[in-house]
């Protein structure tokens, strides 16, 4: 099985591909554009800023190819961020694959939650295979100031100012905003179910 991480000017990509080696997967990080076309899974990982990741993307025309990937596409905290349609983020016109807007916390005065969020919050309303094997209310790892809204498209859900989406799913496209790769046993459990489809 030929695993691709996608390259571009985000970081974390270093530790996802060490939560890979501990399931005992290899991957090829690249942003070539026939390496990725031709992989069996794509993961789209990314902490950074939307605007700027966009621009990366669009300069090498790999915008276009990540919309026509066929096979799975994990996307991670930004990356599944810039899955979406728009962000607040410097109003980003993102990819587009989830119709969905991605919005900045907005503290509420009876509720301080301090932006960026930043640590472990659980996981509920579970819909997805990529969650097989794993309980309600399960914690993950989560390093974020923006969000994205509940939807048609919402497989998990997490609380944080308000409720929001956690994970996204559409067709063959799968997003989670929290940290996989820095999630213990719950996120090498999510990441060998993706590894598995």
């Amino acid at each position: 099985m030929k695993i691709v991480i996608i390259k571009y000017n985000a970081g974390n990509i270093r530790s996802v591909l060490f939560a890979l080696e501990r399931i005992g997967a290899e991957a090829e990080v690249t942003d070539n554009p026939d390496l990725i076309s031709s992989a069996d899974k794509i993961i789209f990982p990314g902490v950074g800023e939307a605007n700027s990741a966009m621009n990366y993307l669009r300069e090498r025309k790999l915008d276009i190819l990540i919309q026509n990937l066929q096979q799975p596409v994990l996307g991670v905290c930004l990356g599944m961020q810039l899955l979406c349609a728009h962000s607040e983020e410097n109003e980003t016109k993102c990819l587009g694959i989830f119709s969905e807007t991605v919005k900045k916390f907005i503290p509420h005065d009876q509720v301080p939650h301090k932006v960026p969020q930043v640590g472990w919050n659980n996981i509920y309303d579970l819909d997805s295979a990529l969650f097989n094997g794993i309980t309600e209310n399960s914690y993950c790892y989560f390093v974020h100031s923006y969000y994205v809204g509940l939807g048609e498209t919402t497989i998990a859900k997490t609380d944080y100012v308000q409720p929001y989406s956690s994970a996204l799913q559409r067709k063959n496209f799968f997003g989670v905003q929290f940290h996989p790769e820095k999630s213990a046993a719950i996120g090498e459990r999510i990441l060998k179910n993706f590894i598995q489809f």
